[in-house]
């Protein structure tokens, strides 16, 4: 099977289920705004910083894959089969977010993204994660998936978030706090 179809070339792509669509189409760019943090989330699992956060880490891309695939379907094709995101999963980051911040003194003000590049790049994931999540929400509602994928992602990145946190404790950075 070859990689290039060349159905593309003129600004169409196609749904799950064959309905075509402009490339520019707002579910298009909502799953592949979740494409670009599945790869930013790998590139924060190779990190040696996120060894023992992996499994976690791989876990996330594997359920943005299946809020990606749920994503591409087009109208009338079934999604029976698809995963969302359910309650459990987010209870999974609730429960990581609450073991990391246990670690970690409180917060008072707002803080300056950086400090080194696995805390920046954790922020620039938490990012791309605040737009997918305003790209998904925006889409129409067609039932209950579409809440959970937002809860989802909205709890992913308030994840995101503590996790560059935890990142910048764990590696001895002092994060840069900004007072206006």
């Amino acid at each position: 099977m070859k990689i290039y179809t060349r159905t593309g070339d003129d600004g169409q792509t196609s749904l799950a289920g064959g309905h075509r669509v402009p490339k520019h189409y707002e579910r298009i760019d909502a799953y592949g705004t979740l494409d670009e943090l599945i790869s930013w989330l790998g590139l924060l699992r190779s990190l040696p910083v996120n060894a023992d956060r992996s499994v976690t880490l791989y876990s996330i891309q594997d359920k943005l894959m299946h809020i990606a695939a749920i994503l591409s379907v087009g109208p009338g094709a079934d999604i029976s089969k698809m995963v969302p995101p359910d309650d459990n999963d987010i209870k999974v980051l609730e429960d990581e977010i609450d073991l990391m911040e246990e670690q970690l003194p409180g917060l008072s003000s707002f803080v300056l993204p950086g400090g080194n590049d696995a805390v920046s790049f954790t922020h620039i994931s938490r990012c791309v994660c605040r737009r997918a999540e305003r790209l998904v929400t925006s889409l129409p509602r067609k039932n209950n998936n579409d809440r959970k994928i937002a809860s989802y992602l909205n709890r992913l990145s308030d994840y995101l978030f503590v996790l560059a946190r935890k990142i910048a404790e764990e590696s001895g950075i002092e994060q840069s706090k900004w007072i206006p």
